[in-house]
């Protein structure tokens, strides 16, 4: 690091934190990118003196509001809505909604402002937005969800529209919420359009958008594996998480020849020896979609796997590591039991689910690593096809759609080559997603004057 970069992000960073206390995740994600696009900046001083990252980092708007709604003992709950529409340089705002008891402004600032970076990434146009609420749905009956959906819609829809900002799902909002949603909205506003993402089959949604995020994930680390000279061919690999990420991301490795031993949720995770089947994961996406239930229950229908409550799924030995649950899931102590156990490939399918302390230790033991917001962008992808199918009034096949997809993955990974490669010929993949997204959205920026 050049002592203008140190200088430069020690200032610019001391700034952010002073302006938005008590922020944290939303810290980490900017000084992530402002260290790998620091020496960008040096390079083409024109973006400092237009004040880029100052603008970047500071949300075009921002929506918080109550949401009431009430519970099947008729009792009245109250939880808190947002939505951070944090960059339209390239396009409508674009980016999930999420229902989780540790959702607050900073997670929804940092996931808008990766989101941003992310949606650059693929091509299309569009720009970096991300909501959400306090809400959880775990535990809540249908109507209850519904109820709590059709409130939450009640003000969301007054900010959002197909040409203006255009949410999907996230934790905690699959095809239940957003159906809910959209029928909301639908309702509310007359208007029958693509406004939402992630919609159901038969009322405009796309084909391969709930295998998307997985798939994707699986298409990026293929092409990192390739410049190794491997594949996921006899590797094994560990994945966090059990909801729809996880759960795609190991059809789709098991299916290009991997054994996958582990899947977890917020309790704990599960290690199968023998590994996942797709009998097995068939349980697994009943267990999770339909019956709402707890990984642990896979331990015991099946006795070749071991239940470990309470902790993360790093400490087993492995080849490839794909992080596919929440935030900072990966600490430095995980990072370490990866290396020491013979891993030699992270790629994120969660957003930020390493730590800067993980990170380091990864990098440091020259491990394959990618960010999330190049090797999980396949969702997002995908609901910009989405989006292009509803305004064609279109359909396109599963097959048009997964190939769409493998090439906007294929697309993003040239570009983390193009900005990350090494003098040495290795990747620093976290330099070349942010820089390549940086100068897509930056780019755009200043050429739309100061606004």
């Amino acid at each position: 690091m050049s002592a203008f970069t140190e200088k430069y992000v020690k200032e610019f960073m001391a700034a952010l934190v002073a302006k938005n206390p008590g922020e944290t995740e939303f810290h980490q994600a900017v000084r992530e990118v402002l260290e790998a696009v620091a020496p960008t900046l040096e390079a083409y001083p024109h973006f400092l003196d237009a004040k880029i990252m100052e603008r970047m980092v500071e949300p075009e708007r921002v929506i918080m509001f109550r949401v009431p709604w009430m519970d099947d003992e008729g009792e009245i709950r109250i939880n808190r809505g947002f939505r951070v529409q944090m960059n339209s340089a390239i396009g409508p705002y674009k980016g999930g909604i999420r229902f989780h008891a540790s959702v607050n402004l900073s997670i929804m600032k940092f996931l808008a402002f990766e989101q941003t970076f992310k949606n650059a990434l693929t091509t299309l146009p569009m720009g970096g937005a991300k909501g959400g609420s306090d809400f959880s749905p775990r535990g809540k009956s249908d109507a209850e969800v519904m109820r709590f959906c059709q409130s939450f819609m009640t003000e969301l829809q007054r900010h959002i529209g197909p040409d203006t900002d255009v949410p999907a799902g996230d934790i905690g909002v699959g095809g239940r919420e957003i159906g809910y949603m959209f029928g909301q909205y639908k309702r509310l506003r007359d208007e029958f359009t693509g406004t939402l993402t992630g919609k159901g089959q038969t009322w405009g949604g796309s084909l391969i958008r709930p295998e998307a995020t997985g798939y994707g994930l699986c298409y990026f680390t293929e092409q990192m594996l390739a410049t190794r000279g491997k594949s996921f061919k006899g590797q094994t690999v560990l994945v966090s998480g059990a909801g729809n990420v996880a759960q795609f991301a190991a059809q789709k490795a098991m299916r290009l020849g991997a054994k996958v031993v582990t899947l977890s949720d917020s309790d704990g995770f599960v290690y199968d020896p023998d590994g996942l089947t797709e009998e097995k994961l068939e349980y697994v996406m009943f267990l999770k979609n339909v019956r709402r239930g707890r990984i642990s229950e896979y331990a015991q229908k099946y006795p070749s796997a071991t239940y470990y409550p309470g902790e993360r799924p790093w400490k087993i030995k492995c080849d490839i590591a794909l992080p596919c649950a929440t935030q900072n899931e990966i600490e430095a102590a995980d990072a370490q039991k990866l290396v020491d156990g013979g891993c030699y490939c992270v790629a994120e399918g969660a957003n930020m689910p390493s730590t800067p302390e993980a990170i380091k230790i990864i990098q440091g033991a020259g491990l394959l690593y990618s960010p999330g917001k190049a090797s999980n962008a396949g969702g997002v992808a995908t609901s910009g096809l989405e989006m292009t199918q509803n305004s064609m009034r279109q359909k396109w096949t599963a097959e048009e759609v997964d190939n769409y997809l493998r090439r906007i993955m294929s697309d993003i990974h040239a570009n983390c080559l193009k900005y990350g490669t090494r003098e040495d010929g290795t990747v620093d993949y976290v330099r070349g997603a942010n820089v390549a997204g940086f100068m897509k959205v930056a780019t755009a920026m200043l050429e739309q004057g100061l606004v």
